[in-house]
């Protein structure tokens, strides 16, 4: 009646840990340390992804999500802080459970099974590197359920289906993915503006400290600071760029501005969404071509910060495309909320389904982009069979 368990994440302060229960005996330990959100004992089917608690005994542990990955394997995905998993992974131990680490586990699992569902297994892999709870729970979803149970209903009703019913179904799932990455991989936010209209003092609101020198003196940031910030259901990197535009170059005197405005393009090109602050309390034209120019093809949201002071800012004089703004003070906290609810809507993920099919690794994407855009019908059986059966992806 063996048990194993180890954690798959780093061993450092993160948003989200991820335990790994697997054994004979790993269903009944988890029943005894596990309390369902508001049921009775967890139904541990497979496929299902459970919310509620750690105990130990009357004690609460944590808040945590566990995936049923199969008679004998269980994800518990709690809040990072080290000291929360190392009070789980004594408690499992005191259950009987072998302490493992994640290298030696994952070697064991894999050598263990034969695998008919590659997807489930690359799930298992990825699972280490999800960023949130939520992102734990699409992963999760992809088990039984999400892109593994659609790759087998195309491979029964593929003779019923047309070509163009399973390539539309597939580059839906392509732009499904692109939304679940960001919640499952973290993203990238750029805070671009002119100099001094608060970017700095933006990002210490976000990440609630100090993370940025903020002055009144123009030109403060020369170089990019960026924090790790959780705005569930996203873990994001947002990255305090140097003033962009023709003025910020013009106030550099020996070509550190110059390279600092180089990075901040590069800084953009990369990022999942571009924050535009502009100064609300300015009369002047903020956007010059320059900017315009950097943030071409972005996903853009604008920002008018220090709503707090008296409004100088000509709203008519702003380029098209750049969206309804959002007014804040950054310095006030004001408005800190909407902005975050707006990021949300304009990523995607405020209303995302975990359970929505979605490809999480480069060999998912690859047979989905052939399927999307296959030929042949005679192509498809051997596509859909590489998905899920072909060699997984670690």
């Amino acid at each position: 009646m063996a048990a194993f368990a180890a954690v798959m994440t780093g061993s450092s302060a993160a948003a989200i840990a991820t335990v790994q229960l697997v054994g004979e005996s790993a269903e009944a330990i988890l029943s005894d340390v596990f309390c369902c959100s508001g049921q009775g004992p967890p139904a541990c089917e497979t496929g299902r992804i459970l919310l509620g608690h750690i105990i130990d005994g009357a004690d609460v542990i944590d808040q945590v999500t566990v995936g049923c990955e199969g008679p004998h394997a269980f994800t518990i995905h709690c809040h990072g802080n080290p000291l929360i998993v190392e009070r789980i992974m004594k408690l499992l131990q005191g259950r009987g459970v072998e302490l493992l680490d994640a290298e030696s586990l994952l070697a064991k699992m894999v050598s263990e099974e034969q695998p008919d569902d590659s997807i489930a297994v690359e799930a298992k892999l990825v699972m280490t590197r999800v960023k949130t709870l939520e992102g734990a729970r699409i992963i999760g979803a992809q088990m039984a359920g999400g892109l593994s149970q659609t790759v087998r209903r195309w491979s029964r009703e593929s003779d019923s289906m047309s070509l163009a019913e399973i390539a539309d179904q597939a580059r839906q799932i392509l732009r499904d993915s692109r939304t679940a990455r960001r919640i499952v991989e973290g993203c990238k936010v750029a805070l671009v503006g002119p100099p001094n209209t608060g970017k700095s003092t933006l990002l210490n609101a976000l990440a609630g400290c100090e993370k940025a020198i903020v002055t009144d003196i123009e030109g403060t940031t020369r170089d990019w600071v960026c924090a790790e910030i959780l705005i569930p259901p996203l873990a994001a990197t947002v990255i305090d760029t140097a003033g962009f535009g023709a003025d910020a170059v013009a106030a550099g005197d020996d070509g550190i501005e110059q390279a600092a405005q180089a990075r901040s393009v590069e800084i953009v090109r990369r990022a999942d969404l571009v924050v535009l602050v502009l100064d609300l309390s300015r009369p002047e034209a903020q956007v010059d071509e320059r900017l315009l120019e950097a943030l071409a093809d972005k996903r853009i949201l604008t920002v008018l910060n220090k709503c707090d002071l008296p409004a100088h800012l000509d709203l008519a004089t702003l380029p098209a495309g750049l969206g309804e703004p959002v007014r804040i003070s950054a310095k006030q906290a004001i408005g800190i909320d909407d902005l975050i609810h707006a990021l949300h809507w304009t990523l995607g993920v405020a209303d995302f389904d975990p359970r929505t099919p979605v490809a999480f690794t480069t060999r998912q994407h690859a047979f989905l982009k052939r399927l999307a855009f296959a030929e042949t019908r005679l192509d498809v059986p051997a596509i859909l069979a590489e998905i899920l059966r072909g060699p997984i992806q670690t």
